[in-house]
This record gives structure tokens, sequence and C-alpha cells, in this order.
């Protein structure tokens, strides 16, 4: 077996979607599959290094709320697990739409917060972490955008997706069902972002915006994909 055969497997048929759709070139596509395993360990890297980082947060928060402290490490484990599931020729739509919501949202939510609250995370985290954060994080919205081509994004996967997602939201910003809210902490300097409103308004607003486009994204990739087998099918 060659290094390819044993990192990973054949890229699945690409369709020509919309640049906005799939805006990686093609090339960084088939890597990402031929060494899919690679990926996959990246990914459960990251998601204990994850939890590693949340590990004080854990601490505060009663343990029946902890599946909503962990944002981002949960993020890169669904797609791990997501993508371990099509190498292994397993590949469910839910795990798919999940890994591709979540890496989405906390992708781009971490940086637009890291940017909004720039001195607090700096001054907390120093510029090391600062970076490895801003980067990993927008590496994980980069890597959501293949997996259009293991998944149609059925319906009945895109409202489990969005239901998890939703109470994710309530749990972190808004309704905690026991204790606090189970939000990532957001330290600043000052107690107050140089907004008009607070920082809990602004991480919120990003939140809720984040969890609206990858559901825009993921029926908008369905309604594509449909489109262009019509004309197959009509033949």
């Amino acid at each position: 077996m060659d290094i390819v055969g044993a990192l990973g497997r054949d890229p699945p048929d690409r369709e020509p979607l919309p640049r906005w759709l799939a805006p990686l070139p093609k090339a960084v596509e088939d890597v990402a599959f031929r060494f899919v395993w690679v990926i996959v360990a990246i990914n459960l890297l990251g998601t204990a290094f994850g939890f590693w980082y949340y590990r004080f947060q854990f601490q505060r928060i009663p343990v029946e709320m902890w599946p909503f402290v962990p944002d981002s490490p949960g993020a890169t484990l669904l797609i791990a697990l997501a993508l371990a599931a099509w190498a292994l020729d397993r590949q469910r739509d839910w795990l798919t739409a999940l890994a591709f919501f979540g890496n989405i949202k906390l992708g781009l939510w971490t940086p637009y917060v890291l940017v909004a609250f720039y001195p607090g995370f700096l001054g907390n985290s120093g510029p090391a972490m600062y970076a490895f954060l801003f980067v990993s994080h927008l590496g994980m919205a980069v890597q959501a955008f293949v997996l259009y081509r293991i998944t149609d994004f059925p319906l009945s996967a895109v409202a489990v997706a969005t239901a998890w997602y939703t109470l994710d939201l309530l749990m972190d910003y808004f309704v905690p069902v026991v204790g606090d809210v189970t939000h990532t902490s957001l330290p600043y300097a000052g107690g107050s972002p140089w907004f008009t409103t607070t920082v809990l308004q602004v991480a919120a607003a990003g939140a809720v915006v984040l969890t609206i486009v990858p559901l825009f994204w993921a029926l908008a990739t369905r309604v594509a994909k449909l489109r262009l087998r019509v004309p197959d099918e009509a033949s």
C-alpha cells in the first residue's frame, strides 16, 4: 500500500458549485481527502488542546452543562469523526452537517471576538497564543468547505445541526438550564469594549449571526446540487 492509500482515499466527485459555495481550489480539497487521516489526527490534537484550554471553565460549570462548554474542541471533534466516517465508508449526513455548522460557526466566531476584544485576549494569552488561536480557528472554517463533497445536506441532517447549535447558542448566552451561561470566557481590560454595548452582547451578536450563516450555506449548497442534477434526472 502506498503512502496515500495508508493516509487517505481517492477524493469523492467534485460537483461544479459556485465559487462562493466551494471556495477552495480542487487541488486543496483533493489533498484533504488523500491525506484524510492526517486531517483527522490534527483535529483530534486540536480537540485535546481545546479541552485542556477549557479546564478552568469546566470547574466553574455544573457537570450537566459540560456539553455546552467546549464549543471549538467540540467542532474539531465533529469534523474528525465526520471525515473518519467517510474514510471508513460510514459517512453520516447528520454528523457531517454538525461538523460543517460547528467549524464555520466557531472557526469564524473566535477570530471575531479576538479582534473585537483585542486588548483583553492579547493581555491574557500573550502574542504567541493569540496568533495561534486566530490562525487555527480560521483553519477550522476553511476545512469545513471540503465537506460538501461527501454530503448533499439533506433537510433532516440540516435540522439536526440547526437544533443543536440553536440549543448551544441559548445555553451559551441566554437561558442556561442550570447555573450560569456557558460561553467562552471573554477577558477584556477594563471590563467594557470600545463598542457602545456590553462585552456579552457583542459576543452573542456574533454567535447569533454565525449560527445562521452555516444554515444558509448548507441549504444553498443543497439547492445548487439539486439544480445540477435536474438535467440528468430528466434525461
